[in-house]
């Protein structure tokens, strides 16, 4: 099943999570370019489409990579707490904001970060996202969410900033002002890296399918994108896979459809 929907269930996916290397191959022009990015700027930004089993190791693959030491998540602050302790090592302790369901968490991501704890190449941690008081409101949500990154500790080689592909474009979208281009206006030189994924499946809610898109080659490869002048780096994923994801019927209002890309 792709979702879970108790704590015994999602620690026995955690436990069996395969942490494996993507093979990730990076022309040196891109990969220059998000070294670069880092350098200038403390960050690089990686889109995401939530629910995807390979996300984590796409993660884990690009910071060893690029050499970043820091990674932030659009994952509610609340959490904080409940994360803290699975990185310790400890027993994952039960909180509403797990439950979702749209694919933000997942049993990889868990896995992925208690190991890059462990193994030393993850050094800091921050979880950026926070819906706060008042009305939702996509652009003041992303405002909040770049504050919580710019006021994080600092990390020695950078810090990978995750998030739903609606969030990372550095210029304003039709959406609003998206996180990546709040964060531009503070860190001139960050770049952005979406994940193009070749077809496959995710889970957001429900179990869903991408467009299949032919000639995306058969290498988990970071390039540079088609579109010279938009500055932004591609790594492409031949192939996705569900994840598995936590999810409890009306365990957490489910957020509107853009919140969750």
């Amino acid at each position: 099943m792709p979702a879970v929907a108790s704590l015994d269930a999602l620690e026995r996916a955690v436990a069996g999570f395969a942490i494996t290397d993507p093979g990730l191959v990076a022309e040196p022009a891109a990969l220059a370019a998000a070294r670069r990015s880092l350098a200038e700027s403390g960050l690089l930004l990686l889109g995401e489409m939530h629910g995807v089993a390979e996300n984590p190791l796409l993660i884990r693959a690009l910071m060893a990579a690029v050499g970043a030491t820091g990674l932030a998540l659009e994952w509610d602050e609340d959490l904080a707490p409940v994360i803290d302790g699975v990185l310790r090592g400890g027993p994952l302790r039960d909180h509403s904001l797990l439950w979702s369901g749209d694919g933000r968490i997942t049993a990889g991501h868990l896995a992925v970060l208690r190991e890059g704890v462990a193994a030393g190449w993850l050094r800091t941690l921050t979880l950026a996202d926070g819906m706060g008081e008042g009305d939702w409101d996509w652009s003041r949500r992303d405002a909040a969410m770049a504050r919580r990154v710019l006021a994080a500790r600092p990390a020695d080689g950078g810090t990978l900033v995750v998030a739903g592909n609606a969030h990372t474009p550095v210029t304003p979208t039709e959406l609003g002002v998206p996180l990546g281009a709040r964060l531009a206006q503070r860190r001139p030189g960050v770049r952005e890296i979406r994940i193009s994924y070749g077809g496959g499946r995710f889970y957001n809610l429900e179990p869903r399918r991408f467009t299949h898109r032919p000639g995306g080659g058969r290498e988990v490869r970071l390039h540079a994108g088609h579109d010279a002048e938009s500055g932004q780096l591609v790594l492409g994923l031949p192939v996705a896979t569900e994840a598995l994801v936590p999810q409890r019927a009306g365990s957490w209002p489910a957020p509107p459809p853009e919140a969750s890309r």
